[in-house]
């Protein structure tokens, strides 16, 4: 991904791997991030300009059907909408949702945050060892997501699948993530 200045900036968590046997810790591929709020009655429009329709259900995602862009629920007016770049950048993403000419704001974070992917049989117990949520399968389904903490920090949490999970955090905490994380592996039942 391109910056304004034609400097690419290097993920926070550059060529660092974590884990073991039963669970894997990498950083997620660089991806465009919008935080995007917007009315009830704005939901339709913003989903014919992204190509996909926003979730309206509490703690749920949805993924486009070439799975490189999804929206996240964080709230009834709030979601964080990812996409991996490859449509354009950030500003061809606020454009489309600007062309729908509803109300909406919609917020270039892409900067401000990284991800870190947590994979394998043990990601929920790895993930338990900081974060409150039940992420039983049944409390915590695929395509569940939330925003909650891992250890001192906040983080929005999905679930990708049933041994897939997506940790979006601040770039500035994600050193402390990543290193709570690999604690947390190391404990972890192989």
């Amino acid at each position: 991904m391109d910056s304004p200045v034609g400097v690419e900036r290097l993920h926070p968590l550059h060529g660092r791997r974590g884990g073991g046997a039963a669970v894997g810790l990498t950083p997620a591929q660089a991806a465009v991030r919008i935080s995007l709020r917007a009315k009830p009655d704005a939901v339709s429009a913003l989903s014919g300009g992204l190509g996909l329709d926003l979730p309206t259900r509490p703690k749920t995602a949805v993924v486009n059907a070439d799975g490189t862009r999804s929206a996240l629920w964080l709230g009834p007016d709030e979601w964080l909408v990812i996409d991996d770049g490859e449509n354009g950048g950030s500003a061809d993403l606020v454009k489309a949702l600007a062309d729908t000419g509803v109300l909406h704001s919609a917020v270039d974070v892409s900067h401000r945050q990284t991800a870190i992917m947590v994979t394998g049989e043990a990601a929920a117990e790895t993930l338990a060892a900081g974060c409150p949520q039940d992420l039983s399968l049944k409390a915590f389904p695929v395509n569940a997501c939330s925003r909650t903490v891992l250890g001192k920090i906040e983080i929005v949490l999905w679930r990708m699948a049933d041994d897939m999970f997506r940790i979006e955090c601040w770039r500035s905490y994600s050193d402390y993530a990543f290193a709570f994380l690999s604690e947390a592996a190391r404990d972890a039942k192989a």
